[in-house]
């Protein structure tokens, strides 16, 4: 069973060494989005478990690899944005994103990455790719998967509220499992826990857990 990491909006392949680490007896793919310097998208053949996080989400379930087999959701959502009244992050607070973007991307990357206690990645920023995402993050309804999901969630995330966070991916096959004290930076901030869901969901797929 292969791995193919998907960091989210803000970040890099760079992300994930903490949790790539643990998970290194899998045949594992990072991919880079280019935010931050040149873009890699691996192509993965044979059968694939996508790790995913917060906008990576949305980046796999728009384009599955065709052997996604199953994801491992962490910080995930197939819509970030909602309207008023439904489980989501308000609209205005992504369109008060891009209105600053555009005068000052590298401020409203910094204040993000202080909300969510994540460090600006280092490089040359392509603020296009950034401000075109953030329309994504805005606009974008991913298709629920169709194969067996893992969403973890951080009880404590400063960027998800609680009941967007309880119902993302429902009416797919999905399994819920929150870290009561986690915030959304959970391959980092407790990255035995997200090993331990990816090794349950290979071993689920698999009968040894390894291709």
């Amino acid at each position: 069973m292969k791995l193919l990491y998907v960091h989210g909006w803000g970040f890099d392949r760079n992300f994930w060494q903490p949790l790539a680490a643990l998970l290194a007896d899998f045949d594992g793919v990072i991919d880079d989005r280019g935010y931050f310097g040149a873009p890699f998208a691996p192509e993965v053949d044979g059968p694939c478990i996508a790790v995913t996080h917060s906008f990576g989400t949305i980046r796999v379930l728009a384009d599955p690899p065709p052997g996604l087999v199953g994801v491992v959701a962490i910080n995930g959502f197939a819509r970030f944005t909602a309207p008023l009244g439904q489980p989501g992050v308000p609209v205005r607070v992504v369109e008060h994103m891009i209105r600053r973007f555009g005068q000052m991307p590298a401020g409203v990357l910094a204040s993000f990455h202080q909300q969510i206690g994540g460090t600006v990645p280092e490089g040359k920023i392509d603020t296009e790719l950034l401000r075109r995402d953030l329309l994504r993050l805005r606009d974008a309804r991913a298709p629920l998967p169709k194969v067996p999901v893992i969403s973890l969630q951080g009880g404590q995330d400063p960027l998800l509220p609680g009941p967007m966070r309880a119902t993302t991916f429902d009416g797919a096959p999905v399994r819920r499992i929150e870290s009561e004290a986690g915030g959304h930076l959970l391959p980092v901030e407790d990255p035995e826990l997200c090993a331990e869901a990816v090794r349950g969901l290979a071993a689920m797929l698999t009968p040894t857990g390894l291709a």
